[in-house]
């Protein structure tokens, strides 16, 4: 299972990649794993406020329906419109093409809180 270094995490399975002011927000691999094989993402829409915890999208899989986590608060300012036309790219590249959104305005302090790699591993692990 790949867990990228240079990435936060949140219990939820959603990976995080900061940025000054913005968080890059996608799946992680376990997720995708788990999922099985992904046939429908809803994404949210851009310039939608969202709050840490709350719903930011679905992904639908051979296996189940799951809701995405927004990990942290803040507004919508990008999603990858590609994942409604080619959802399967969730398992291809979670970290790379599968990325869901970007949010921008975050709070430093919510991104503190997140898990960084070696948590997520253990937390993955048990």
């Amino acid at each position: 299972m790949d867990i990228p270094e240079d990435l936060s995490y949140t219990a939820d399975h959603e990976w995080v990649r900061v940025e000054p002011g913005r968080a890059t927000v996608g799946i992680t691999d376990f997720a995708q794993s788990a999922l099985g094989d992904v046939v429908f993402v809803q994404l949210p829409e851009t310039g939608t406020r969202v709050e840490r915890g709350s719903t930011l999208g679905e992904v639908e899989s051979t296996k189940s329906v799951s809701e995405i986590y927004a990990p942290v608060a803040g507004v919508v300012a990008a999603v990858n419109s590609a994942l409604v036309e080619a959802p399967e790219r969730l398992n291809e590249d979670p970290y790379g093409g599968g990325w869901l959104c970007v949010i921008e305005g975050v709070d430093e302090v919510e991104i503190a809180e997140l898990l960084p790699a070696e948590k997520y591993r253990q937390l993955t692990a048990s």
